[in-house]
């Protein structure tokens, strides 16, 4: 065999992935780029309200990666669950808050499993991590590289009620977030510009603060779960930015500073038409 074909047939390999890799990234492009429908946003509004406060010039970002979220994840029903489009646009607009305005994005989730209600866990926490109702039961989980696992009950209240300060769905995608950098440990893929230092001193004071709390019975505007572990303390906390901001801006402002600067979003400054 001479060489000439080896080339050609080197050539046409390289010429393929090239195709392949521009032709994903237009369709990336343009799916970031369409809107939702107006029966889409409907249903947006009225499943995750917390939507009609963000500001305007925030939603055609929003709407753009719920359709990114929803052509690269696929959603299966457990125990006879039916996933139905309008689920898939509750879970999918909360997965992507965090990360509206942000550069980061759930590269290798692939797979979100949805219990009806809470389900029994008997995997081993080591790799991943678990909201815990019971000792027996769950109400989310999420893998590193994906699936994340959810109770629709318990997703479409978080969604529904936005003040409450308990979200599954933004509580499990803070995990998916910090397990970016390949370990979940509380230190997600920080903003350029954003210091170590600052981040670091100021989850480390909110978390000791925080634990000394919960140990005490006084009240702390992150749920108490946060003081399991730092990584878990990272995921409440993100809820608490999200659904209690002006609480958690005046009680551990630093926190918060770091938050907003993380997903570059002030929810406490967001208007609330919610009602």
């Amino acid at each position: 065999m001479t060489l000439l074909p080896i080339l050609l047939f080197g050539l046409l390999i390289v010429a393929v992935l090239i195709y392949r890799h521009i032709s994903k990234r237009r369709k990336r492009e343009r799916l970031l780029a369409t809107p939702l429908d107006s029966e889409q946003r409907k249903v947006v509004a009225k499943l995750v309200p917390i939507v009609r406060r963000m500001p305007a010039s925030l939603l055609p970002k929003l709407e753009g990666k719920i359709n990114l979220f929803l052509d690269q994840v696929t959603f299966h029903g457990n125990h006879g669950l039916e996933v139905t489009d309008q689920m898939k646009l509750s879970i999918a607009s909360q997965a992507c808050l965090p990360i509206v305005n942000s550069p980061v994005w759930y590269d290798t989730l692939r797979t979100i499993l949805v219990y009806p209600s809470a389900f029994s866990t008997n995997r081993n926490t080591h790799d991943g991590f678990v909201v815990h109702e019971s000792a027996s039961g769950a109400l989310g989980e999420s893998w590193q590289r994906g699936p994340v696992v959810l109770s629709w009950d318990h997703a479409l209240q978080g969604g529904l009620d936005p003040t409450d300060g308990h979200n599954v769905v933004l509580h499990e995608f803070a995990h998916q977030l910090d397990s970016l950098t390949g370990h979940t440990n509380g230190v997600p893929i920080l903003r350029k510009g954003q210091a170590f230092a600052g981040w670091e001193k100021a989850m480390l004071d909110a978390y000791d603060d925080h634990v000394k709390r919960v140990e005490s019975g006084r009240p702390t505007p992150v749920d108490a779960y946060g003081a399991t572990n730092h990584q878990e303390f990272f995921a409440e906390a993100i809820v608490t930015f999200f659904e209690k901001p002006q609480s958690l801006r005046r009680e551990e402002p630093a926190l918060y500073d770091q938050l907003a600067e993380l997903l570059a979003l002030d929810p406490e400054r967001w208007t609330d038409p919610i009602g």
